[in-house]
């Protein structure tokens, strides 16, 4: 089977990467540039590489570098933004800031020259840029292949070696012929002859379990989102009855949430499930506290204590699994990525209960565990449900997390979602929730003046969820929204409509 080395210099979209040439048939799999050598890339006979994203400077004596040997080992190269300017620098070319001219967000480029990586790529077309450093000079034995306004060299080749560089990002959808380039990369380029598909991953992964925890006890945090649900069915494929699933109702649940999980999985599953209802337990540790890292803490540790007490009370359980994927690995911090937020379910104490850590889907995205989902032949009504975060509307009330909070918030979510499911909408979104602001505002209810709390309405388009555009959801939609919210919440005194991308925001508020 043909296989790519993504090789990790610490961006945020280094699985994205993945994600693209997995989806173009390709196997893939991330190293950290730190855990292999120019001479094991060429002992492991990898079709290709691809040079990831980083926050660093090549300049930088603590920023990662790379054995040069890479680029003479007879293996393609694709250099992407960092890793565009690390080869560069490797081969001797120059680096320079960009001096107050930066290109962040969508910028057209110009191809100027005839190569495979650009075949059948129109000559101008929007990318995704993300860069304060640049290639003014290039290395010995490549050309400048594309540019920009303010780039001079958005691209560049040495078509001897089949080595390329990129200074935008092709995996991000944002770059209009993105996955056109990967592609032509892999095909054009690697000459791959394609094979991977997420049948097979999860036919090895069933496998992979069913001999990693033969004789094991296994204990799963069930929320009945997507991730945790399908994370379920594959380790009750591998285990069984080992496998015990914890629901814990946290009191952080979306309207009537706690009934429709428990029923769902006692109607269509056979497996052992516990629910743990746990509001006041988890409401006590959250009070007072309102940064949101603290919040995701508490509450990702109250979870595995919750699981340590269910634990003890069924006898010593031998792991904890988890529906974990890779954008809540990647937005913790991984390697050499910079921290965006904490996840809940990255937020694991110091010591627990268990002898290891069980995350079957953690280097998977969304689309990629609605497909896992799909083969292990999950109801599509689980499958393609809008993903709910595990620390629930706690990070959806912007502050302190307390009942009264909740209950308003609830109502609303709840009104906001059935006009969207109400709605023939041509552009259905992938998420799509109410959040419950800490800023106040006036308004006029019944002739008088009120003061109360502002909610805001998210709405995002994605294939991926590490890059998010807001949905156009039609006015008419928004305002039967708000009028609902205005006229059937009590305590709310303004409705507002988020209007803001992933870059530059996350898909929650916290």
């Amino acid at each position: 089977m043909d296989k790519i080395l993504v090789l990790d210099f610490g961006g945020q979209y280094d699985q994205l990467i993945a994600r693209r040439v997995r989806e173009n048939g390709v196997y893939a799999e991330i190293v950290p540039y730190s855990k292999i050598t120019a001479p094991q890339i060429k002992e492991r006979a990898y079709s290709g590489v691809i040079m990831t994203g980083g926050p660093n400077s090549v300049y930088d004596p603590a920023s990662p570098h790379f054995d040069p040997a890479l680029l003479d080992l007879g293996i393609p190269v694709l250099g992407i933004c960092y890793g565009h300017q690390l080869m560069a620098y490797m081969s001797g070319g120059t680096i320079e800031a960009a001096n107050g001219i930066s290109e962040y967000g969508k910028v057209e480029f110009r191809v100027t020259a005839d190569v495979p990586l650009f075949k059948d790529v129109p000559e101008k077309s929007v990318s995704w840029m993300s860069h304060t450093d640049y290639v003014s000079r290039v290395g010995e034995g490549f050309e400048i292949v594309a540019s920009t306004s303010n780039c001079p060299c958005a691209a560049m080749c040495d078509r001897r070696r089949n080595l390329y560089g990129v200074q935008f990002h092709p995996e991000v959808t944002h770059t209009e012929y993105g996955t056109k380039i990967i592609r032509n990369f892999l095909y054009e380029v690697c000459k791959c002859s394609g094979g991977w598909d997420m049948a097979g991953f999860t036919t090895r992964t069933i496998e992979e379990y069913r001999l990693k925890l033969e004789g094991k006890t296994v204990l799963l945090g069930l929320s009945g989102g997507v991730d945790s649900t399908v994370a379920a069915v594959l380790l009750h494929r591998a285990i069984g009855k080992r496998l015990t699933c914890v629901f814990v109702d946290h009191g952080l649940m979306r309207k009537n949430e706690g009934d429709t999980v428990e029923r769902t999985f006692r109607d269509k599953f056979d497996m052992n499930l516990i629910r743990v209802n746990a509001e006041d337990r988890f409401l006590s540790h959250l009070a007072g506290v309102s940064d949101p890292e603290d919040k995701r803490h508490i509450i990702g540790e109250e979870f595995v204590r919750v699981f340590e007490d269910v634990g003890g009370d069924l006898g010593h359980v031998d792991c904890l699994a988890q529906g974990t994927i890779y954008p809540d690995v990647i937005e913790s911090g991984a390697g050499d990525a910079a921290k965006i937020k904490s996840h809940h379910n990255r937020s694991i104490p110091d010591v627990i209960d268990f002898d290891e850590i069980v995350e079957p889907l953690r280097d998977l995205f969304k689309d990629e565990v609605r497909r896992v989902g799909e083969e292990l032949g999950i109801p599509r009504e689980l499958v393609w449900r809008q993903p709910f975060p595990g620390p629930g509307l706690g990070v959806r009330i912007v502050g302190e997390v307390t009942k009264d909070k909740l209950d308003k918030l609830r109502e609303a979510d709840a009104i906001f979602c059935e006009e969207i499911e109400k709605a023939d909408l041509s552009e259905k979104p992938s998420q799509y929730f109410a959040v419950l602001t800490d800023t106040k505002s006036v308004g006029v209810q019944g002739d008088a003046r009120v003061y109360e709390n502002v909610v805001a309405l998210r709405a995002v388009t994605t294939d991926d969820f590490m890059t998010a555009d807001f949905t156009r959801i039609p006015y008419d939609v928004i305002a039967r929204a708000a009028a609902r919210i205005m006229n059937e919440v009590k305590g709310l005194s303004r409705v507002v409509f988020d209007v803001t991308s992933k870059p530059p925001a996350t898909v929650e508020w916290e």
